[in-house]
Formats: structure tokens, sequence, C-alpha cells
């Protein structure tokens, strides 16, 4: 970090999640005073614990709650990592996923605008593409969300966009598949329910659910199974602190996507899989799943050129084996 930028105090919204604590182990690595806020209904106390930052509960939503942390703790950055996440579930419950993830966004550009706290590190997703027309994805392919959850996203997207003009500087960073484990085991991924992939498979070998569906064998790829772009959660990490120094220093905001720039299979995850585990693991195919792009895979060089963020976790078996560090012995 250079030694010329200020160590503002950051709230980490959503903090306690999957990619959220991932990014606050860096921040707090990197010198910054840190403060996680988190209402728990999918994050983890024991994450905030395993990093020994200060918690304050509270919604997103909850504009009198969060403009009460900001001024408390003298917040001068902010990242955003709380949301609605679950694709499937988006479409049963549309209206909730635009309360919490639009609605939450546009409470937290009021209270930064209102209180000139310009910096904002957004968690968005490669969903506000959709089933994309043209490969490698970038930032100028179409937005064409197919579920109620990539058109929050997109929305929220658009709404601190136009806060610009407020001052808010929004660096907004559209993850692709994030995957693996904090190295040393300190934090990991835990969903209830798990929708990843790879968790998914190893908990297949280890016998803690049903053999893992394969949904579609017959798709237009080299192994007849979809492609996706799986990108590590502490590179995703390393970029959000790229992105916010790169606000503090006094850069732009803009939209960025993460990812490795590189297409790996359903199939090809289940070879490392078990290779890194040396156990085969139990599956069966499935039919496809509606609405399951059959390719998808970033073109990172944007984020290359405006961050200086290149991924480092480029070995798929290196990845695979900080996931199987975790789900041998999680801690939540």
């Amino acid at each position: 970090m250079s030694a010329c930028l200020v160590k503002t105090p950051v709230l980490v919204i959503g903090g306690a999640g999957y990619i959220g604590s991932h990014a606050a182990f860096l921040l707090k690595q990197a010198g910054y005073p840190v403060v996680i806020y988190d209402n728990l209904s999918t994050g983890h106390i024991q994450a905030v614990q395993a990093l020994e930052l200060p918690l304050e509960l509270g919604d997103i939503r909850d504009a009198a709650r969060l403009g009460a942390v900001l001024d408390e703790h003298k917040i001068g950055a902010v990242m955003h990592f709380a949301a609605l996440a679950l694709v499937g579930e988006s479409t049963h419950f549309p209206a909730r996923y635009f309360d919490v993830n639009v609605g939450g966004t546009a409470t937290l550009a009021r209270a930064m605008c209102a209180r000139g706290i310009a910096p904002l590190v957004f968690s968005s997703t490669c969903a506000v593409y959709g089933a994309p027309e043209h490969l490698p994805v970038t930032e100028a392919n179409a937005k064409s969300p197919e579920s109620p959850y990539g058109h929050s996203k997109w929305m929220a997207e658009q709404v601190l966009e136009s806060c610009a003009a407020q001052g808010l500087r929004a660096a907004r960073l559209r993850y692709f598949n994030a995957a693996g484990a904090h190295p040393e085991g300190l934090l990991g991924e835990s969903h209830s329910p798990e929708t990843h992939l790879i968790p998914l498979v190893l908990q297949a070998v280890l016998g803690q659910r049903p053999p893992l569906q394969v949904f579609g064998r017959d798709y237009p790829t080299p192994d007849g199974t979809c492609i996706r772009d799986y990108i590590h959660v502490m590179d995703l990490a390393r970029a959000h602190l790229a992105a916010l120094e790169h606000l503090l220093a006094g850069g732009s905001g803009g939209a960025w996507n993460l990812g490795t720039g590189q297409g790996t299979s359903v199939l090809e995850i289940i070879q490392a899989v078990e290779r890194v585990t040396g156990q085969p693991v139990p599956r069966k195919d499935a039919p496809r799943r509606a609405g399951d792009p059959a390719r998808i895979w970033a073109h990172p060089a944007a984020a290359q050129s405006a961050l200086g963020w290149t991924p480092e976790w480029t070995d798929l078996d290196a990845t695979v084996e900080s996931a199987w560090r975790w789900a041998q012995s999680p801690k939540y």
C-alpha cells in the first residue's frame, strides 16, 4: 500500500459473509481500521471473531442505525457486500430481492452522500450480463440479466452510478464464480443452502450430501458440461483492496469484471477434486437446468489496467486444495 494513502476507517457491510470476511482480513492486514456491519442473516459471527474485528449489528435498510454507525466510527470509506444472492430463490421472492439489494444500496448511498463519504466498493455480479452473446465477457457486453437477482444488482449499480452527481465514487466489481478459502483455513465458505459447485463436490466426497448432480452433459462444450470462470476468493479480496486504494487516491468510479479469463468445465472441477482429495466424486447425470448458459468467462483486462490487479490463484488444483482444507475442518 502506498505510504501517502491515509488509512481511513472502513465500514465493511456484509463483512461476516464469505467474500466480505476475506476482504476484511486483507483490510486489517493492510493497516486499515475496520468495522463490520452485518445483520447475520447469512453471515457468521465466528468469522468476525476469527478476524478480531468490531461488529455492529444492523440491516443495510435501517437508515438510522446505518447513519449512527457511520458517524460513531468516523467512517471514511465503505465496502458493500450485503445482498440476497440466490438466483433460484430470487425468482420466487423477487420483491424481497429488490427491497434488500436495490433498496439497501439506495439507503447506503443516501447516508454516504449526506456525510460526504465518497469511496464505495460495491459487490456486483456477472449475472448483470445474463447469457452473453460474446465471449470473453467485457464490461461493454449487453446488460440483459435473466433473474430478479441479476436485475436487482444491475439496478443497484445504476443507483450508484447516478449518485456520482452527488460526489459518490463507486467501484462496481462484477464477480464471476467465487471459489476457494483462506489459505491457512482461517476463513471459508459456508452457505445454507450451499449452491456453489466446489463445496458441493467436496461435500459429496465427504459423504455430507447425496451424490453430486451434474446438470447437463450435452452442452456445446468440449466435454459436454457447463464452463464457468472460477476466481479465488483471496483474489476477489485483493481486488477490493486495490479498488479502495484507487478511490482513496482520487481515482474515479467504474465497473470492472473480476475473473481469471479462463473457462473451466464442471467435469474439470470434478477431476481437480479427485486429484486433490485422492477420492472419487459420487455423482450422477441430471437434465439441464433452465437458464444455465453453456459457457461464460471474463475478460479481466480492464480491472488489470485500472486497478493494477491480476489474479494470483491461477492453478485450479491450488484453489480446490484451499477449499478442501476448509471443508475438512470448517470453523462455522
